[in-house]
């Protein structure tokens, strides 16, 4: 059985980029299970499987389709009980419950005044129209003009981490001893600006800097395979 990841790209469609795929690829990594990932520009998604989704990223298992990667993190601890667990039970589920709402109402936020004008630079120019368009209704503002806010993001960003950098003073990971998907869904919004942006968000020495440098080696260093934005391959 082949499995496909329907996951965003920009103009080099060999950069998947999007943070919700990167936390379905480490799921899907975590519980050894092979997906081939097919690359799709954002006005690309609606052609999908005939229209099956608006959104990426969109997990095709067998005879289930899902959409939403905690929807499908889920499916997958359920489908595959076997394997390595990505909650460690209800209790676990919840906790990434709450991880998610902070990366979704205070990590992405923040992320994307930093790196908007990054992405939109690193997509196809058809693309770029339909980024410009929606993205300035949603701000209410040019790109620019939010871009312009960005450095002042990135000097309070640290803060931000606080409870995080807390935590991972005491324990390796955000599940413990070793990973859960509460891991993958922060580690999906600092990798969407690893990849697309050359502007650094870690400062090290920072426990939280030091746990995504864990988290890139994870998995055979899944994360790490794809070069960062500034580098030499992935310039």
């Amino acid at each position: 059985m082949t499995r496909l990841l329907y996951g965003l790209c920009g103009e080099d469609r060999a950069r998947r980029f999007s943070p919700h795929v990167w936390k379905v690829e480490m799921a899907l990594a975590h519980k050894g299970l092979d997906c081939r990932v097919v690359p799709l520009a954002f006005t690309e998604i609606p052609e999908v499987e005939g229209g099956a989704t608006k959104t990426v990223p969109y997990l095709v298992d067998g005879d289930h389709a899902v959409v939403d990667s905690f929807a499908i993190a889920q499916h997958l601890d359920a489908a595959y009980p076997d394997r390595a667990t990505l909650f460690g039970g209800d209790g676990g589920r919840a906790t990434a419950r709450f991880v998610e709402a902070f990366s979704q109402t205070v990590l992405h936020p923040a992320i994307i005044r930093i790196i908007l004008l990054d992405v939109h630079d690193r997509l196809a120019p058809r693309d770029r129209t339909y980024f410009r368009t929606s993205r300035e209704a949603a701000f209410g503002k040019t790109l620019e003009e939010v871009a312009a806010a960005g450095p002042a993001e990135r000097s309070a960003f640290a803060d931000k981490l606080m409870p995080l950098r807390s935590l991972l003073k005491k324990q390796p990971f955000i599940g413990g001893d070793t990973p859960l998907f509460a891991d993958y869904i922060v580690f999906g919004a600092l990798q969407w600006a690893r990849i697309i942006s050359p502007q650094p968000l870690l400062d090290p020495p920072d426990a939280v800097a030091d746990w995504f440098e864990r988290c890139l080696d994870l998995h055979d260093g899944l994360g790490r395979g794809m070069p960062a934005a500034g580098t030499a391959e992935g310039a």
